[in-house]
């Protein structure tokens, strides 16, 4: 496969109305926006797009508006996991079809599963589609399932689809281990951090990430990227601590502080959807505090 993925990606939120329906107008201007601030691409529903949350039909209707809004300007992967493995392919089906460039997919919900019938969901899923497939990892809301190195390799063994994977295990050792099987294998295949930790990523030989702080603060990632992969890392570092302030600021009632920072900002996103809780107006006044004693309120764009 050709798709090469490289940089700060962005996996945008999804906006809600007040009375939680999907806002597909500020919807269509978000992805435009991460387009526009130099996303190199975009991916969608994450977890933070409140995925869980939302119905199939939903989830169709908006990755048909983020496919159309893309419209082949960066490369674009639709999330594909859901409970039901019937849904995963059907959405899988539909992003196919309606022209998106990859699928990303979890390690199965809820049960603990064996390596083995991970291996054997993602061969099935693999041979399936005729698309790029990147694998999700994120045992921590998954009750400890992860790859290991052996799972990938021999998924690339079989696969050569699989062109890449989001991380979001936090674990250099793991990430550093993967990686070391997969580059010999497959010298493109993408490592994504799952969020900005792109100074203990990159050099470990990281592609990038996938980014929460972009949609508030796009110079700042990218500016930390083009320092990263140019070897500045005093530079690097001083941009790391920063981002690092800022997740730990997002991650606490994650994604509704995401939401709230994005309302500071001019890029009003709505509510977050029960039962996950919507930031508070004092929640938000934190939030803005941090944000400008960070220097963020005046070195970012405002609006769409």
């Amino acid at each position: 496969m050709t798709l090469v993925l490289k940089g700060v990606m962005q996996s945008p939120i999804t906006p809600l109305k007040e009375d939680f329906s999907p806002d597909l107008a500020t919807f269509e201007k978000m992805v435009d926006f991460h387009v526009r601030t130099g996303a190199t691409a975009i991916s969608w529903p994450h977890h933070k797009g409140e995925s869980h949350s939302l119905t199939i039909p939903e989830r169709k209707a908006l990755a048909e508006v983020a496919i159309k809004t893309v419209n082949k300007r960066v490369p674009i992967s639709i999330h594909v996991s859901a409970l039901a493995v019937e849904d995963t392919y059907e959405l899988a089906r539909h992003a196919q079809e309606k022209g998106a460039d990859a699928i990303i997919a979890i390690t199965p919900y809820f049960w603990k599963y064996p390596l083995e019938s991970i291996y054997n969901h993602f061969v099935k899923l693999g041979t399936t589609f005729d698309m790029p497939l990147i694998a999700y990892n994120s045992p921590d809301y998954l009750d400890g399932v992860e790859f290991s190195a052996d799972l990938t390799r021999r998924l690339l063994e079989k696969l050569p689809n699989f062109i890449g994977m989001k991380d979001a295990s936090f674990n250099s050792e793991r990430f550093f281990e993967i990686l070391r099987v997969a580059l010999p294998m497959r010298p493109d295949f993408a490592m994504i951090a799952g969020v900005e930790y792109l100074l203990p990523s990159v050099c470990l030989g990281g592609a990038g990430s996938y980014s929460s702080a972009g949609a508030i603060c796009p110079n700042l990632v990218n500016d930390l990227y083009a320092n990263c992969a140019s070897g500045n890392w005093a530079r690097a570092r001083e941009l790391q601590y920063k981002l690092s302030q800022l997740w730990h600021l997002f991650r606490d009632q994650y994604p509704s502080s995401l939401k709230g920072g994005m309302q500071i900002m001019g890029r009003n996103v709505g509510p977050t959807r029960s039962p996950l809780p919507t930031a508070s107006p004092e929640r938000i006044k934190h939030i803005e505090k941090t944000l400008a004693e960070l220097g963020i309120l005046d070195s970012e764009p405002h609006g769409w």
